[in-house]
C-alpha cells in the first residue's frame, strides 16, 4: 500500500485477535515513530510499550473503563517531555503517534487513538516520572474486525481558500 491508501484504510479498531506482535514488526513501527519530525528536532517523545496482560488490563481500567484495550497484543503509551520542548511537546508526540499508527496500518495491525484516560493513574501504573505528560495511547494488534469508514465533514466545511470562509475549489 502507498501512503495515501494507508491513510484511507486506517480505522479505529476496538476488537483484537489474541496474537503477539513479532519483534521485527514492533521495532519497525516504533522506528517510524522515531523518525517523526519535531519542532527544532528536539524529539520530546518517549513511548512505553506495554505487553504484560495485567498492566494492559489496568491501563484499560484507567482509561475510563475501556477494558477492550487489554485485548490488544500491546498498548503503546505516548509521552511528551515539556522540559525538552515546552511549547511543542504535545504536537510533536501527536505527530510521532500518527507515524506509529500509519506504520502499524501498513503492516496489517489495528490501532485506536485513545485520549480518554486518567493521566495520574496511567503514570502510576507505568512508573512514569512526574515531569512527563501522557499525551495519548493506542492499542496495537491484529484486528478481529473490519470497521467501516466513518463519515467526514464536507471539504467546504474543512478548508477555505486564501482567507477563512472562502469556499475551497480549484
Amino acid at each position: 500500500m502507498d501512503t495515501i491508501e494507508i491513510i484511507f484504510s486506517r480505522r479505529s479498531v476496538r476488537q483484537y485477535v489474541h496474537e503477539p506482535i513479532p519483534a521485527e514488526d514492533l521495532t519497525r513501527i516504533l522506528e517510524c515513530a522515531r523518525q517523526a519530525p519535531s519542532a527544532g528536532n528536539r524529539q520530546p517523545c518517549h513511548f512505553v510499550v506495554v505487553t504484560e496482560p495485567e498492566l494492559r488490563r489496568e491501563i484499560g481500567l484507567a482509561s475510563h473503563n475501556q477494558t477492550w484495550l487489554a485485548d490488544a497484543a500491546a498498548i503503546v503509551v505516548g509521552l511528551g517531555d515539556p522540559s525538552v520542548s515546552a511549547g511543542w511537546y504535545q504536537v510533536d508526540t501527536a505527530i510521532a503517534m500518527q507515524n506509529l499508527i500509519l506504520a502499524a496500518t501498513s503492516l496489517g495491525y489495528g490501532t485506536c487513538w485513545v485520549g480518554a484516560f486518567d493521566e495520574a493513574k496511567v503514570k502510576e501504573i507505568l512508573a512514569i516520572p512526574p515531569e512527563l505528560r501522557v499525551i495519548a495511547l493506542t492499542p496495537l494488534g491484529r484486528s478481529a474486525q473490519q470497521p467501516e469508514a466513518r463519515p467526514r465533514r464536507a471539504m467546504a466545511e474543512f478548508v477555505s481558500l486564501q482567507r477563512y470562509g472562502i469556499q475551497f475549489s480549484l
